[in-house]
C-alpha cells in the first residue's frame, strides 16, 4: 500500500511503499475510504508534540472492513467504520469507571507490539500513530479503535466524525454538559470549533458567540448556531465578550491550543462560569491565571477527545447528521489525493481551509 511517512520534524510528509500483515487476534484490517487533515496532525509535523519516527500519521478517518483476526465478533468484512484515537482496553481503572477516553494500557495490554506492525525496505522502525495511522490506503487496528455506522452514512462526512467532530462537540455536551439556555462562546473556528458551535446548538445553548479572524469562517458560524460574531481585530475579544453578555459566558471553549486565548477563555467566564481547553497548547508551555478570579467560583478544565464514549457518541452525531442538525457538508474545504497531502497542510497553516480530506479512491 501506499502511505505518507514523516520522517523529520518540520519536512514535508514522503509517500513510500509500506505492508502490513494479516490481521491478528482481535485486530481489524481496514481498507482506508477517507482520512481528515487535522491540525494534531500538524503540531506532531512541526515538533510541538514529540512521537517516535519514523511515523505514518493520521487519525479522522472512515473506510471498510477488509479482514478480521480471530476472536473479533464486533465487525465483519464489509462493515462501514469510523475509527477513533481513544482505543480502550475495557479492564484498567479508568474503562471500567466509565472513562474509557482515559484508558492507561491502549499499547501495555492490547497490542504488544503494534508500533512496529507495519513493514518496509528499510532498516528502521517504522512507528504507527496513536494506534491508527490513517494516512495510508489501509490501516491495521485492534477492534476497540473503530465503531460501526449505518452503510447510508458518507464516509468523506464520517470521517469528521472521527476526530474533529466528536471533540468538538464531545466538549460541549460530555465535558462541559451545557444546558439549556446556558451562554457559549468558542475561540476559534476551525474543525473543532464549528463542532462546539453545532454542538452548543443541538444542547441548546441560548447564545452561542463565535469568535475568530477570518470573516468567511465567522459567516459559516452564524450558519451552523452561532448568534453572535467576535472578531479579535475589532478589540480586545475579553471586553467584547462581556460586554455582549452583560458580565460574561456561562462556559467558554478554547479550541486554537495558545497561551493567550487559553487565558482570554478564562477571562471572559461570568461568576461560576467554566473555561474548557480542547486545543493542544504546545508541550511544555504554561498559562497564567488570575488567583482572584477563583474566589467567584471561576473554573478551568481541559477535554480529552470530547471525554467521549464513541461507541455510542458517534452512532448519534451519525443520526443528527441524517436528520439535518449536524451540517457537516459545509466543512469540507477540498478533497485531496493522498500525494496532494503536503499541499493541503500547507493550506492548513496558511488559514485557507476549514477541514481538507484525503480521498483515495481518488
Amino acid at each position: 500500500m501506499k502511505a505518507a511517512v514523516l520522517y523529520e520534524v518540520n519536512k514535508p510528509l514522503v509517500i513510500e511503499d509500506v505492508s502490513l500483515p494479516k490481521p491478528g487476534p482481535r485486530e481489524v484490517l481496514i481498507r482506508t475510504a477517507v482520512a481528515g487533515l487535522c491540525h494534531s496532525d500538524l503540531h506532531f509535523m512541526e515538533g510541538l508534540y514529540p512521537h517516535p519516527l519514523p511515523a505514518v500519521l493520521g487519525h479522522e478517518s472512515a473506510g471498510i472492513v477488509e479482514q478480521v483476526g480471530s476472536d473479533v465478533t464486533y465487525v465483519k468484512p464489509g462493515d462501514h467504520v469510523v475509527t477513533c484515537l481513544s482505543v480502550f482496553c475495557g479492564t484498567c481503572d479508568n474503562c471500567t469507571t466509565g472513562r474509557t477516553v482515559l484508558c492507561t494500557d491502549t499499547t501495555v495490554k492490547m497490542l504488544p507490539g503494534a508500533s512496529n506492525r507495519m513493514q518496509w525496505n528499510r532498516p528502521e522502525k517504522l512507528n504507527q500513530f496513536l494506534n491508527l495511522s490513517s494516512f495510508a490506503e489501509q490501516m491495521l487496528v485492534h477492534e476497540n479503535a473503530i465503531v460501526k455506522i449505518r452503510n447510508e452514512m458518507p464516509l468523506d462526512l464520517a470521517a469528521l466524525i472521527g476526530c474533529g467532530v466528536i471533540t468538538g462537540y464531545g466538549a460541549v455536551v460530555n465535558t462541559a454538559k451545557v444546558t439549556a439556555g446556558e451562554t457559549v462562546a468558542v475561540i476559534g473556528c476551525g474543525g473543532v470549533g464549528m463542532a462546539a458551535i453545532n454542538g452548543a446548538q443541538i444542547a441548546g445553548a441560548g447564545r452561542i458567540i463565535a469568535i475568530d479572524t477570518n470573516p468567511a469562517k465567522l459567516q459559516l458560524a452564524t450558519k451552523l448556531g452561532a448568534t453572535d460574531i467576535v472578531n479579535p481585530a475589532d478589540g480586545d475579544v475579553v471586553k467584547q465578550v462581556r460586554d455582549l453578555t452583560n458580565g460574561g459566558v456561562h462556559h467558554s471553549f478554547e479550541v486554537l491550543g495558545r497561551k493567550e486565548t487559553a487565558e482570554q477563555a478564562f477571562g471572559m467566564l461570568a461568576s461560576g462560569g467554566t473555561a474548557t481547553i480542547v486545543g493542544m497548547i504546545p508541550f511544555g508551555q504554561k498559562i497564567e491565571l488570575h488567583g482572584f478570579d477563583f474566589l467567584r467560583e471561576r473554573k478551568i478544565q481541559g477535554s480529552s477527545m470530547g471525554s467521549n464514549h464513541f461507541r455510542v457518541d458517534m452512532p448519534r452525531l451519525v443520526d443528527f447528521y441524517l436528520r439535518g442538525r449536524l451540517h457537516l457538508e459545509d466543512w469540507i474545504s477540498a478533497k485531496l489525493k493522498l500525494s496532494e497531502i503536503n499541499e493541503g497542510f500547507a493550506n492548513m497553516k496558511a488559514g485557507k481551509t476549514l477541514r481538507s480530506v484525503i480521498v483515495f479512491d481518488s
